[in-house]
């Protein structure tokens, strides 16, 4: 992801809402996230309890969607991204280590939780923001 404004954006906010389905359920939650820059996902925690998680495993595809907005009255001010992407568990212990040290930078407090580390990757994206102008909108999508 080259846009400044988009990462610049991502990195002043910490909470993202997101939402999964599968053929008979759907479901959205919120969680805090950490953006990795170089890879271009977002980190979070959930555990394997939750009914999101339930549903993504008992998916064909492990996709998700979300968003992450400013909330203001002021049109002007508008500013959000939409995103569609790939969640899944960090397990790998190199990878584990690297998201586990930049979650919990971010997060010092999750380490009480003891949650899952769950890697959500970027596909798609859509930044709107009207400080640009009304309803500007930045589009990208990860190269194949």
């Amino acid at each position: 992801m080259g846009d400044k404004r988009v990462i610049d954006f991502l990195h002043e906010h910490h909470l993202a809402a997101f939402s999964v389905c599968n053929n008979q359920e759907m479901w959205c939650w919120s969680a805090f996230y950490t953006l990795i820059e170089s890879e271009f996902c977002l980190v979070i925690t959930s555990e394997e309890k939750t009914k999101h998680i339930q549903i993504l495993k008992n998916s064909k595809e492990s996709m998700v969607c979300g968003i992450v907005a400013l909330e203001t009255t002021n049109i002007g001010q508008i500013r959000g991204v939409q995103f569609k992407g790939e969640m899944t568990l960090c397990s790998e212990e190199s990878y584990f280590n690297k998201y586990r040290v930049a979650y919990l930078k971010q997060f010092p407090f999750a380490v009480l939780k003891g949650a899952d580390l769950w890697i959500v990757k970027i596909n798609e994206l859509k930044f709107t923001d009207n400080r640009l102008g009304f309803g500007k909108k930045l589009l990208w999508s990860r190269p194949q």
